[in-house]
């Protein structure tokens, strides 16, 4: 297994979420795909492009060692798509890194691996979380198994440490590359 993470990316993603702990990952010695439904440029809800450089179809888990989910209005769009949620019950059942942040969560909530499971998120879709059957917790970063998940830009710190501390850690403690 390549020391790679799998991101998804569609219009309207939250740009720091993105872009943030892509960076930080590969200051770790991490590359990142950017899966998508077309190889095309989107862009953030704030502007920034990002290019896809690998399409969703042909994204499969065991070519990566974690995923990527950030917020913004992106994950209420691909979690319609059924390779999506396939490939995050995958990431999760293969105990692999599942990170998601702020509005990220929509997607893990539709891939139904959240039931029991202590989460954070956007105070935005707490509710959706909770009725997901996850239990919500207000911190910065929340890890429970190879879930990490995060509340909103302002955690990203916390957030992309706890993402590299995870997949450098032991095999015996969780990390996987």
């Amino acid at each position: 297994m390549r020391k790679t993470l799998l991101t998804f990316v569609d219009d309207l993603y939250e740009d720091l979420e993105l872009w943030y702990p892509k960076l930080r990952l590969e200051e770790a010695g991490y590359a990142m795909r950017l899966a998508a439904l077309e190889l095309s440029t989107y862009k953030g809800k704030h502007g920034y492009p990002a290019m896809a450089d690998l399409l969703l179809k042909d994204a499969r888990s065991d070519d990566f060692c974690g995923l990527l989910i950030p917020g913004g209005f992106m994950p209420d769009k691909l979690r319609r798509e059924a390779k999506v949620l396939s490939l995050t019950r995958k990431f999760f059942d293969q105990g692999k890194l599942v990170a998601f942040i702020c509005h990220g969560g929509w997607i893990p909530i539709s891939a139904r691996i959240l039931a029991g499971k202590r989460a954070t998120g956007s105070l935005g879709i707490k509710d959706d979380l909770e009725n997901a059957g996850a239990i919500w917790v207000n911190e910065p970063v929340v890890v429970d198994g190879n879930l990490v998940s995060s509340r909103t830009p302002a955690d990203l710190a916390a957030f992309a440490k706890t993402m590299v501390d995870f997949l450098k850690a032991e095999p015996s403690r969780g990390g996987r590359c």
